[in-house]
């Protein structure tokens, strides 16, 4: 009887150290497949301009701006007279408008009539791209200090055009006003005019030479045209 008791004990034994072997081992499977490192660490995305892994066909961000680049969009072709632009727009296109540091400005010669001063505000652009001109520009009169003088000039009804200038060429717009000395305004001589770009924030000073303007009423002010005015 105690042989029989003995085979089982150590059967039994047996069958408890089996499985806890078992168990081990397959602990050790698993260290070796992550590299005794435990969890496996997320994938590592590469930097550079790779299409994303959600499928997203967006261009690659430019290096410099961050914005996405667009493949050299044309600014627009332009001519002697200006032209409607034709570029393309959109998200992440160059913006074409013309900037206050691109143009040159004057004011063009006087052509009165029935007691109104008529002169053509001209922007030019001088820069070496083209750009675009698109609606009212800012003016108001100063004196030598810089103060201004008068009432801002008022917009007449239009419809702006988008004016493509190439360098060296030209948008005007009309500035009218009454004359003092025949309306009996009160009036002042300015020294010079600011002329404001569309969308700029930044002003031209131009030298006035037309004589006194009156200060207790408002000069108007048209769209943007192709040329000179001449």
């Amino acid at each position: 009887m105690r042989p029989d008791s003995d085979s089982t004990a150590i059967s039994l034994r047996a069958r408890r150290v089996v499985p806890a072997l078992c168990a081990a081992a397959a602990l050790g499977l698993l260290t070796a497949c992550n590299g005794g490192q435990g969890t496996a660490s997320a994938p590592q995305t590469a930097p550079g301009t790779a299409q994303s892994a959600s499928g997203d066909n967006s261009s690659p961000a430019d290096a410099t701006t961050g914005t996405p680049t667009t493949g050299g969009t044309s600014a627009g072709t332009g001519s002697s007279n200006g032209s409607a632009d034709t570029s393309a727009s959109g998200s992440g296109a160059a913006s074409t408008r013309c900037k206050a540091s691109e143009l040159r400005g004057h004011v063009g010669e006087n052509d009165p009539g029935a007691g109104q001063e008529n002169f053509p505000l001209v922007l030019t652009n001088f820069s070496a791209r083209t750009c675009t001109i698109d609606g009212y520009p800012g003016a108001a009169f100063v004196d030598a200090s810089g103060k201004q003088l008068g009432l801002d000039p008022k917009r007449t009804s239009g419809s702006p055009m988008k004016i493509t200038l190439t360098p060296g060429k030209s948008a005007w717009a009309a500035l009218s006003f009454a004359n003092p000395e025949v309306s009996g305004a009160r009036k002042a001589t300015p020294t010079g005019i600011l002329i404001t770009p569309p969308d700029e924030k930044e002003a031209l000073t131009v030298d006035w030479t037309g004589g006194a303007v009156p200060v207790s009423s408002a000069a108007n002010l048209t769209v943007f045209q192709a040329g000179t005015g001449a």
